[in-house]
């Protein structure tokens, strides 16, 4: 090739392909892990490159300059953790314990009713990550005596009012389905769906020891709607007494209404059920913790990743799990759309968890303690493109 063709050809390069041929500045660069997103069907070992607070690539090794770096080598990177069943509202430090766990998104299920849903909301606002609220049908929020045990508390006016009033912070209707917190579980269930409805908004409700049978319960729901709790006990769980699911529970399913874990601390995930369950093949939509900021110290809580590992261990694979913690929930709730991947473009929200082989002992929400050979842990995480202090 002669000289004058030579550099013709290479200018021609250099135009069409800048990037290719200069090394890219981050500011920065997560190296080494195991990258699990299962937004972009993508499970390899790699890079993640962050500029200011966006994901810029994704690469199995990107060259170029940081300003900082995360040895993630032996790690999970996957998309921030986004956890739609918790109760970190309940005080201040709630959404920096659960940040520095990888959840970089939540939404408060219920604490609070039209009553007292002001102070919820504010601490909503303050939170470092996105959190959102939903609304207690019960006009007092959860309360010793019952949330709507008085069918008076269940006031759809008053609670129309308080979501008119904070349309930008309440994202959903909350109702507790259980015998003594509610009077009368489908008189609640349609006074909290009247609501919803009327805002176009998602109806949650909290199943479990329920007067009524779980068929009738679902009958009320829409598209859109949540059922937590999905792993409690009988009476009136989502499988018969063989061990099968209920037909309605399979249609409600079909008809577009998500179904999510929200682990807790009582009454809400019995082994027996659990492995009654996951054997028919009706994996959670979502994982979700029912945490508080005091979690830690709760055997069948502790963190999000705990909650993670017992189904790692027992009925689903990393990059299933991986998806109820990300993407499903990025579907549920409009103000996480753009959450739960890392695709380049999308806000750096990045979880970064360790995983450990040994022995490990999981607790049920009855003392019940099985044993794993498998943990999750936190490690890092990264939320807006900037690491986030460990709490």
């Amino acid at each position: 090739m002669k000289r004058r063709q030579f550099i013709k050809t290479t200018s021609a390069a250099l135009l069409l392909k800048p990037i290719s041929l200069f090394a890219q500045s981050f500011d920065l660069v997560v190296r080494g892990g195991r990258i699990i997103d299962p937004s972009l069907n993508l499970d390899m070992t790699g890079d993640v490159g962050v500029v200011g607070d966006r994901i810029a690539a994704v690469e199995p090794n990107l060259a170029g300059n940081a300003n900082e770096e995360i040895d993630a080598r032996g790690k999970i990177v996957m998309p921030g953790i986004l956890d739609i069943h918790a109760h970190y509202a309940q005080d201040s430090d709630g959404p920096h314990i659960c940040l520095s766990d990888g959840v970089t998104g939540w939404v408060d299920a219920g604490s609070a009713g039209a009553d007292n849903v002001d102070e919820i909301i504010a601490v909503a606002r303050s939170a470092p990550q996105p959190a959102r609220i939903l609304l207690n049908i019960g006009r007092q929020g959860v309360i010793p005596e019952g949330d709507t045990a008085d069918i008076s508390l269940a006031n759809i006016e008053v609670a129309k009012s308080a979501i008119a009033r904070n349309l930008d912070y309440i994202v959903g209707v909350k109702a507790r389905m259980t015998a003594g917190v509610t009077a009368n579980d489908i008189m609640v269930i349609r006074r909290a769906q009247e609501v919803a409805t009327y805002f176009n908004l998602p109806l949650m409700i909290h199943m479990g020891q329920s007067e009524s049978q779980m068929a009738d319960l679902v009958a009320e729901l829409k598209p859109g709607d949540i059922v937590t709790h999905m792993y409690a006990p009988p009476p009136n769980a989502i499988i018969d007494e063989d061990g099968k699911i209920f037909p309605e529970i399979l249609d409600a399913r079909r008809r577009g209404i998500y179904f999510d874990v929200a682990n807790g601390r009582i009454d809400h995930l019995r082994w027996d059920t659990f492995d009654d369950i996951m054997a028919t093949g009706f994996w959670p939509d979502t994982i979700s913790t029912d945490g508080f900021s005091t979690s830690r110290s709760a055997p069948g809580v502790r963190d999000f990743p705990n909650i993670m590992s017992k189904f790692l261990n027992f009925g689903m694979p990393l990059n299933a799990v991986v998806a109820s913690s990300t993407l499903n929930p990025s579907r549920v709730f409009p103000f996480l759309r753009d959450k739960g991947t890392l695709n380049v473009g999308a806000q750096a929200d990045i979880a970064i968890l360790e995983l450990r082989e040994g022995g490990f002992d999981f607790v049920d929400n009855y003392e019940n303690v099985r044993r794993g050979t498998q943990r999750l842990f936190p490690f890092e995480t990264v939320l807006a493109g900037r690491k986030a202090p460990r709490v």
